[in-house]
């Protein structure tokens, strides 16, 4: 007969895997926005009105396609720096092409995500290629890009605003009066689900961040696929730069700098895990709007700017905390 003591471990093992499932978990990440909403519009009533809910979506496009990146890389057990900065970079390598270089939107466009693939490109290959720390070698590139933006830039914006159109990239309203940038994220946000769970990149990403030398051993050249998932999180970056410029009409080389931050945040309260090997696409859009609303909520509210910054700080000590607990139970479960 199973003792009492037993019994009681076995529920609890129970108890802790549904805590540690996936479904659990966005559960838990959805109620928690929900919240959010609810206790924003119960201290403001202006934070539920449609122009504010616009904006608020507006705003969690440029972060969530930023943490769809981060996503990717955190699932292999690395991290990514670089989106913010390199956002900044990428937006005047959009804006130039249009402006000095007279190139047609589409072309400008492509040009800026390419120049995130290639930022990108160089952080694999200061990865995967020479075996450099994730933090420290995007740490680097981060100073890179930001340092590229000012030159080419002559650290002033770059306007779009005579170039016709390119502002409906972000701020146009084609279906149901959504701003585009929040449709261009949701689509990718679809095929990050499709890339991360369907096909082999997101197996072997999620492989490497479990146990990267049993992967190895498997046959997967881990070099290459994690060079690649840096080289996808570069084109998310520079999606986020061509949408961030076309929100503002206008490249600020200057701009950028914390967002990397949010877009870590994101996925982390998403569901991802630091120590790599789990991550949740949608959770992270999720994990996205959240930090969206608390800023935006912050703002309604009239905080001032520093203690945002506090605020949004424990919010990221706290996803890092819940991510730390989680690991834990994951390891008592075995």
């Amino acid at each position: 007969m199973t003792s009492t003591n037993e019994t009681a471990n076995m529920t609890k093992n129970s108890l802790l895997k549904r805590f540690n499932s996936n479904s659990l978990q966005q559960l838990l990440i959805f109620a928690t926005w929900i919240v959010l909403l609810i206790g924003f519009s119960i201290a403001d009533p202006h934070f539920m009105r449609m122009g504010n809910i616009v904006a608020l979506l507006l705003a969690s496009a440029v972060t969530g396609i930023q943490a769809l990146g981060v996503t990717f890389t955190i699932a292999t057990g690395g991290i990514d720096i670089t989106p913010g900065l390199g956002m900044a970079m990428t937006g005047v390598i959009t804006a130039m092409c249009m402006t000095a270089f007279h190139l047609p939107i589409w072309l400008a466009v492509l040009a800026g995500i390419l120049s995130g693939a290639v930022l990108g490109w160089v952080n694999g290959l200061l990865i995967a290629g020479f075996g450099i720390q994730p933090m420290i070698a995007t740490l680097a590139m981060m100073l890179v890009a930001q340092g590229v933006a000012l030159i080419l830039s002559g650290s002033k914006p770059v306007y779009t605003t005579d170039e016709v159109g390119f502002d409906q990239i972000a701020r146009g309203t084609q279906i149901l009066g959504i701003p585009n940038a929040v449709w261009i994220f949701l689509a990718v946000a679809v095929i990050s689900w499709i890339v991360l769970n369907k096909t082999r990149l997101g197996r072997y990403a999620l492989s490497m961040g479990s146990n990267e030398e049993a992967t190895r051993m498997s046959g997967v050249n881990v070099r290459r696929w994690k060079w690649a998932v840096y080289v996808l999180a570069g084109c998310f970056t520079g999606l986020s730069g061509v949408v961030m410029t076309s929100r503002l009409s206008a490249a600020q080389p200057a701009t950028g700098s914390g967002y990397e931050m949010y877009a870590i945040a994101a996925a982390v309260i998403g569901g991802a895990s630091l120590a790599g090997g789990r991550a949740s696409i949608t959770g992270t859009v999720i994990g996205a709007l959240i930090i969206t609303t608390i800023n935006n909520g912050l703002q309604i509210m009239s905080v001032p700017d520093p203690w945002q910054k506090v605020f949004l700080g424990i919010v990221v000590i706290a996803a890092v905390l819940v991510d730390i607990y989680r690991q834990h139970n994951a390891k008592k479960v075995k």
